[in-house]
């Protein structure tokens, strides 16, 4: 019974003390010191040695501007355990009151300690870096190294150089810490692309590609061929990784899947002439049956996605060789969903889409081979307007995925076939889930679809403008684009001046884009960006025209145009890409 009431006593004690220090800690971030004061000076009364409630004691006495009982605290605190950091609090007292000399004085001290005991290094550098003394912590940091080589300090110094704005010592710290202790390198690349985004400027992009390329020069050691792939890989220059990834692949054939894993990052970016060269190396250099199947997959895909009509026979009758080629198995299983696709949305053929998929559902596949061949036979069911059956494939998809990026693609497809039956209530309430997705790309598609969703519905209350567009929507899905741009020119002529016209104006351009009318589609780009400023389409227009003028080698129309995005929309998905492609345009040098 003793016992018990002992422990009943000692809980109560810690609850109690928890309370106190979450009340103490409330009123230091609300600023009212003084009640933050005495909270936290009772809770280091009950506990003298926490040097948390210390340091919190000391922190309101200074900001009540009690610097001499801040002093006498920190120097009786230092007479009794003799701590080094403990000099670093005192200067950093003297120089709040702006007494420099009398700060130095107390920091060269704490210096001093780590000269007579290197270790002291840890406590006296901490409290110089959360003081932002960066100066005094680097020195204690190099102080220690000097004295004790084995310490490593790498990683701290680089982040203190890149708080002082040294840019090439800290890319010279991180790419040190990299080389003695690649486990690391993970982490620093991290820290790296921090500065590589697009808050960074292309000074540090060139002084890391300059530190990087010095290296490679210098030796033989893969590990820095890898390191610049990395970087060109994180600017999205895929044909430079692609030399550096061929120059490892020469002395460690082993890396080979790197090659195929770039060639399929440059296809998520667009960069089909690099993919193709990419992917045509390892069809050379390759006997394995996987990657060749992959390659090949990816190749036709390509083909696909520009095919026009006059294209088609040929493509189906490659599709029909490689099938042939490589056998019907679940190693060839790419090749069969790519058939089943291409004969359904583009030669019309749903029955046989279907067929192929269906007798692919019957090979031993792998769960996450079941998944993708149920999504794209729901794909077809969904063409063919069985939205019950197509719904049901999907939902088996999202029920048994976890939560996974197919499952999350499969969500979409739900709200998206419930968007097509004009169930808009349904597909608003999918999206507002979907739309904090971890797959950044379906986020953004659930987020584009709720806000057309949201903003429609409020200023058509019958959805009259949305219901026609819905099944526009559905006509492009189809892959029917005359259909389709009959429908949203209609849309078009009957809402002009409404929330869903530039919207509609996108569909339209896109539809244009699809069918290689450029003219066509700028002109409808240019309509938003003229008459639909402040319209969350506005990023998309200037996006869309700049790829265009882009691809048509007019320099001069699709610069302003990027530049448009970067200085008006910062938070655009395209941002990244348009400062990219403008810096190209501009001329930037490439070292």
């Amino acid at each position: 019974m003793k016992k018990i009431l002992l422990l009943l006593f000692l809980s109560l004690s810690l609850f109690v003390q928890s309370q106190s220090e979450q009340l103490a800690q409330n009123y230091f971030d609300r600023g009212e010191f003084e009640k933050a004061q005495i909270a936290f000076e009772e809770l280091l009364k009950a506990q003298p040695n926490n040097f948390n409630y210390f340091q919190k004691t000391i922190e309101c006495y200074q900001q009540l501007s009690q610097f001499e009982k801040a002093e006498k605290s920190i120097q009786d605190r230092l007479d009794k355990y003799k701590q080094g950091s403990l000099l670093v609090e005192l200067g950093y007292n003297f120089q709040l009151q702006k007494l420099q000399d009398k700060a130095n004085k107390q920091y060269n001290l704490a210096l001093d300690k780590i000269r007579k005991t290197p270790n002291e290094v840890y406590n006296i550098a901490y409290v110089f870096e959360r003081k932002a003394l960066i100066d005094f912590a680097l020195q204690a940091y190099q102080i220690a190294i000097d004295l004790e080589p084995k310490f490593n300090f790498n990683f701290q110094m680089a982040l203190l150089y890149g708080q002082k704005g040294d840019t090439d010592m800290m890319i010279e710290k991180f790419l040190t810490e990299s080389q003695n202790n690649p486990q690391n390198s993970i982490m620093i690349q991290n820290q790296l692309s921090r500065f590589m985004t697009e808050d960074a400027s292309e000074t540090f992009n060139t002084a890391l590609k300059k530190a990087l390329l010095v290296r490679v020069q210098k030796g033989q050691d893969i590990f820095w061929n890898q390191y610049l792939s990395w970087y060109y890989v994180q600017i999205k220059e895929y044909g430079k990784a692609f030399i550096q990834e061929k120059a490892i692949y020469k002395r460690d054939p082993e890396s080979f899947s790197n090659i195929v894993n770039l060639g399929q990052l440059a296809i998520e970016e667009n960069d089909d002439e690099t993919a193709t060269e990419i992917l045509g190396f390892v069809l050379e250099n390759t006997k394995d049956l996987d990657l060749q199947i992959q390659s090949h997959s990816y190749l036709i895909d390509m083909k696909i996605k520009k095919a026009q009509p006059k294209d088609f026979v040929a493509i189906n009758t490659e599709l029909d060789n490689l099938i042939k080629e490589f056998g019907v198995s679940p190693y060839s299983l790419s090749l069969l969903k790519l058939k089943a696709h291409f004969v359904t949305f583009n030669l019309k053929n749903a029955e046989e889409g279907k067929t192929i998929l269906k007798n692919a559902l019957e090979m031993p596949l792998k769960p996450n081979q079941i998944a993708e061949t149920k999504m794209e036979l729901a794909d077809i069911l969904l063409f063919e307007e069985k939205f019950n059956q197509a719904l049901l494939y999907y939902s088996q998809i999202e029920n048994e995925s976890n939560n996974s990026p197919i499952g999350q693609e499969a969500s979409l497809k739900i709200a998206k076939t419930s968007y097509y039956k004009t169930d808009f209530d349904w597909a608003e309430h999918q999206l507002k889930v979907l739309k904090s997705a971890s797959t950044q790309l379906i986020a953004n598609d659930a987020l584009d679809l709720f806000l057309l969703l949201n903003d429609s519905k409020a200023e058509d209350s019958l959805h009259v403008a949305l219901k026609k567009f819905a099944k526009a929507d559905f006509l492009v899905f189809q892959d029917k684009k005359q259909e389709a741009l009959i429908s949203f020119q209609a849309i078009l002529k009957e809402n002009k001046g409404s929330e869903i016209e530039p919207a509609t104006l996108i569909r339209i351009g896109k539809i244009y884009e699809k069918l290689n009318d450029f003219p066509q589609a700028l002109s409808h780009y240019k309509q938003i960006i003229d008459n639909h400023k402040e319209c969350i389409y506005i990023d998309e227009a200037n996006f869309y025209s700049a790829e265009i003028y882009n691809q048509l080698n007019d320099v001069e129309k699709a610069k302003p145009l990027y530049e448009s995005i970067i200085m008006n929309h910062a938070d655009s998905i395209f941002f990244v890409e348009s400062q990219k492609k403008y810096r190209k345009l501009r001329g930037d040098k490439d070292i």
